[in-house]
């Protein structure tokens, strides 16, 4: 039996989600408040658990899409964001982050989930590798609210943009070795990630070069269409490195984002 409700359909789904965003965002501003609370907040209330106004089933397939190119954007931003000069001076706390930090994290949270909360030590995994995100969306809004030294800001907003590519790989990686234990692939997780993130790398530094040299011809690109069209080649960078290679394209707009900023455009 079909769901008379109205709310059922993807196109005003989507619609309220958008126009939701962007009020609770305005809202946030006004109260200084960082958005990601108040947007957290909207999403629960707006969502099938309580109105049942938003209903993300209702997108089906299209959801993993949208998502992935709403991150494009957000980490493309964040990747725009960092200071060069100053990730530099903090390379080495930065790479103990990314790195150390970040393993230190996930085995503490799967021990935690496993131990604690009792799950499988698959889904222990899957957990542990997911919480090493924290990702842009949370930390830039916090250090724009807070009073925080240069140095720790560029290292907790540097941290926030490089973390999310290496936390997604290693997560796919995680989910595929406990979803398909029996094929001995599991060893393979370190050079996998390490690949992933290196043929990210390698196609974000090529289109942000190529980005950055059309935006820097003068006319070519209508200046009322420049905000249009690296939206564009942003959308279209992520999903060429994802048809590529799978979850490398997280990396490659990161990547691309920080060689625009770098080339100075």
């Amino acid at each position: 039996m079909s769901d008379p409700s109205p709310f059922h359909s993807p196109d005003l789904t989507l619609a309220i989600a958008v126009a939701a965003g962007i009020v609770g965002q305005s809202i946030a501003t006004h109260l200084r408040l960082p958005g990601i609370v108040l947007l957290l907040g909207l999403g629960v209330v707006l969502g099938p658990d309580v109105l049942g106004v938003v209903q993300p089933a209702s997108l089906g397939g299209s959801l993993g899409s949208l998502v992935g190119f709403a991150v494009a954007v957000i980490l493309f931003e964040g990747g725009m964001n960092l200071h060069v000069p100053r990730l530099r001076k903090a390379g080495v706390v930065i790479q103990r982050l990314v790195t150390v930090g970040a393993l230190v994290t996930a085995i503490g949270a799967t021990l935690s989930a496993r131990y604690i909360m009792g799950w499988a030590w698959g889904l222990s995994l899957i957990f542990g590798a997911l919480l090493t995100v924290t990702g842009p969306t949370v930390v830039t809004p916090l250090l724009k609210r807070l009073r925080v030294r240069r140095t720790a800001a560029t290292i907790l907003e540097a941290e926030g943009v490089l973390i999310d590519p290496i936390g997604a790989i290693g997560a796919y990686v995680v989910y595929e070795a406990v979803a398909h234990p029996g094929d001995g692939s599991w060893w393979l997780g370190a050079p996998d990630v390490a690949f992933r993130l290196a043929a990210g790398t390698a196609l974000g530094f090529v289109g942000g070069w190529v980005i950055s040299r059309v935006l820097r011809v003068r006319g070519l690109v209508p200046h009322e269409l420049t905000n249009v069209f690296t939206l564009s080649m942003v959308l279209a960078l992520f999903q060429v490195s994802e048809a590529l290679l799978h979850e490398s394209g997280i990396a490659a707009v990161t990547i691309g984002g920080m060689t625009v900023r770098f080339l100075g455009t």
